[in-house]
C-alpha cells in the first residue's frame, strides 16, 4: 500500500472517529525566532505553488502549527539537500525539514524529532516505460540507469536493493536535486528514479501521463525534523507533534493534502 493510501485510510478514519481530542500542557518559547530550511522539491510535503510562486505544503502547515502551539516565530529558508544536513549539524540553521529519513548514521550528526509520517519507496518512470515493471527486472536491463543524489535513501536503496552493491556503479547517474532528477528522467537521460510515496504521488499528479509510479514498495521509512546536536528545540517539538497526533491536527493535514490535493481540490 502507498504512503498516500496509507495516509487516506488513517485520515478517513480519523473522520469518522468519536471527538476526543487531548490537549497536553506544551513549553511556552516566549515569541523565540527558529530558523527553518528546506529544499522545496517534495509535494505535497514542501514545494512551490506553480499558480502563486508561494512555499506551501504539508510540512509548511505542520511547522506553522508547531510555532503556534509552541509561541515561536518561524523565518524559512532554503538549501540544497546534499548541503542541509551537515548546515543544520553546523548550526547554520535550528530546524530541517524535507521529508528526512530517519537514518542511525545520520543521528550521529543532527537530532531528530519524533517521527511525523511514514513512508514507503517506490520506482518512478516515465509514463510509457514498457521494458521493466519491478526492480528485478530493472537490474536485468543492463542499459538502464537510475538517477540518485549521493547519500539519500534512494541512493542506498538503488545501490543495495536494486543493484549489485557497489556505490560506484556507472548505472548510476548523481544529481544535485531531486528535481533534476526528475527532468532527466522525463527527458530519457536515466530510466528510473527512486522516491518516496509522497513525492512520487505529486510529480506522478503533476506530469499529466508522463510519469508513472511501478512495482511493490521497496522498504518503509519514518520522516523526522532535524536539529543541531544537543538542540533545546527537540523536546518542545517533539511535545507538539504528539499533541497534534492525539487531538486529530496532523489527521486533518493528511486529508488536506493526500486527500484534497490527490483529487486535485
Amino acid at each position: 500500500m502507498s504512503i498516500v493510501k496509507t495516509v487516506l485510510a488513517a485520515a478517513l478514519a480519523a473522520m469518522i472517529a468519536p471527538a476526543g481530542a487531548i490537549s497536553a500542557d506544551l513549553p511556552d518559547l516566549g515569541g523565540k525566532t527558529v530558523t527553518v530550511v528546506t529544499e522545496n522539491a517534495y509535494p505535497p510535503l514542501q514545494f512551490i505553488d506553480p499558480k502563486t510562486g508561494n512555499q506551501i505544503g504539508w510540512e509548511y502547515d505542520a511547522m506553522d502549527e508547531i510555532a503556534k502551539r509552541l509561541n515561536m516565530k518561524v523565518e524559512y529558508q532554503n538549501t540544497s539537500w546534499d548541503a542541509m544536513i551537515q548546515a543544520v549539524s553546523d548550526a547554520q540553521y535550528d530546524v530541517g525539514m524535507t521529508g528526512i529519513t530517519i537514518k542511525e548514521e545520520r543521528k550521529e550528526k543532527v537530532d531528530f524529532s519524533a517521527p511525523y509520517m511514514r513512508s514507503e519507496m517506490f520506482m518512478l518512470v516515465r509514463g510509457d516505460e514498457e521494458r521493466f515493471a519491478d526492480h528485478t527486472s530493472f537490474a536485468a536491463l543492463e542499459d538502464g540507469l537510475v538517477g540518485a543524489q549521493s547519500g539519500t535513501t534512494p541512493f542506498y536503496v538503488a545501490v543495495y536493493d536494486v543493484l549489485d552493491g557497489n556505490e560506484q556503479n556507472p548505472r548510476i547517474k548523481l544529481f544535485e536535486t531531486f528535481g533534476a532528477q526528475v527532468q532527466a528522467l522525463r527527458a530519457g537521460d536515466v530510466d528510473l528514479v527512486l522516491t518516496d510515496g509522497t513525492a512520487g504521488q505529486g510529480y506522478v499528479k503533476a506530469s499529466d501521463g508522463a510519469l508513472k509510479l511501478i512495482g511493490e514498495p521497496l522498504g518503509t521509512e519514518d520522516f523526522g525534523f532535524i536539529f543541531p546536536k544537543g538542540s533545546d528545540l527537540v523536546a518542545p517539538i517533539d511535545a507538539a507533534i504528539a499533541d497534534m497526533k492525539a487531538d486529530g491536527t496532523i489527521d486533518a493535514l493528511n486529508t488536506k493534502w493526500f486527500l484534497e490535493y490527490e483529487l486535485g481540490k
